[in-house]
């Protein structure tokens, strides 16, 4: 049988120089260790430069009316989660799409969530001994749509004009039944830390799930002010951030790109346009080895004799 014909892009040439020892397993080793003794040094001498992580205690105590106002439109579904679509509610129309395909649509509902229930009225029940809220709440629940929908939207234009001074939510008197109430307990709530914990809530012996109240969070004002005080948003250095004004991860320099390139950082479907080009770069990078000319290019220019330069010194002399 005739023997193949030998491709330098493709093919290994049996090496024929000298070889030297070599102890990978031992290189390992103190490569390791070196690395984890300076990770050590610098965490004990520089700490973490990140600030403390957003909660609803936290956003509670610096931003009472911003938090009402964010969980009135929790309460009345009008909120950015309360509408979002997939995976989280079935919103018509709020899917981003490629082309005429909705991805998330195919994917569907497996988060589902109720903000209004989720959010305010089964974290309130969990409140012992408040017969007031316990009333307001069973009144607000038995009210017939309507009679919710004009309660809410009362509260929320009374809302509108809040103070909070000596700790105490004050709200213009209104139409809105027992939402004052609700709205004032569940303050005091995520202002002791119970919101946090409520929403958290698991069987497991440990809650690391924080879908709930992280989207709570994001929808109120108070996450942007900070983001921008800190240069996260994507004007600035966006989600490859370290805190401060600073690049962060150089990994997702690619990623976080293309959201600043017409038409994804005006688009509504932005998301899934990066998505996509970023699963085509993917499989044209993995495709490289097989691409006539794209594979040749490291033997063409020569780049290895750059990287081995010692080597080739050593055998060439």
């Amino acid at each position: 049988m005739s023997r193949r014909r030998f491709n330098p892009d493709r093919d290994v040439a049996e090496w024929q120089g000298p070889s030297v020892r070599y102890d990978l397993l031992k290189e390992v080793s103190i490569a390791f260790v070196v690395v984890l003794l300076l990770a050590i040094l610098f965490a004990t001498v520089f700490s973490s430069p990140d600030e403390r992580a957003i909660t609803l205690q936290s956003w509670s105590k610096a931003a009472p009316v911003d938090f009402v106002q964010t969980a009135t439109t929790e309460l009345d579904g009008t909120s950015g989660t309360a509408t979002y679509g997939p995976p989280y509610t079935g919103t018509a129309g709020a899917s981003q799409k490629l082309g005429p395909l909705s991805l998330e649509s195919l994917v569907g509902v497996h988060i589902p969530l109720d903000t209004a229930q989720q959010f305010v009225i089964r974290p309130l029940r969990t409140l012992p001994d408040v017969p007031v809220l316990d009333r307001a709440i069973t009144e607000y629940q038995l009210a017939p749509a309507s009679r919710k929908a004009a309660w809410n939207a009362a509260y929320e234009k009374a809302v509108a004009s809040a103070s909070f001074t000596g700790g105490v939510l004050r709200v213009p008197a209104g139409a809105y039944g027992p939402v004052g109430t609700m709205m004032s307990h569940l303050l005091d709530m995520a202002r002791t830390g119970a919101l946090d914990g409520a929403l958290t809530a698991t069987p497991q012996l440990y809650g690391t799930d924080y879908t709930k109240p992280l989207l709570f969070i994001a929808d109120g004002a108070y996450m942007g002010d900070v983001a921008s005080n800190r240069h996260l948003l994507g004007e600035q250095w966006g989600m490859m951030n370290e805190t401060g004004n600073y690049p962060g991860q150089a990994w997702l320099w690619l990623y976080t790109l293309w959201y600043q390139v017409p038409p994804m950082n005006s688009s509504s479907n932005g998301d899934v346009e990066v998505w996509a080009i970023m699963m085509l770069l993917t499989v044209l990078l993995a495709l490289v080895p097989f691409i006539p000319g794209v594979r040749s290019v490291p033997r063409l220019t020569r780049v290895y004799r750059l990287i081995w330069r010692r080597h080739y010194r050593a055998v060439e002399a």
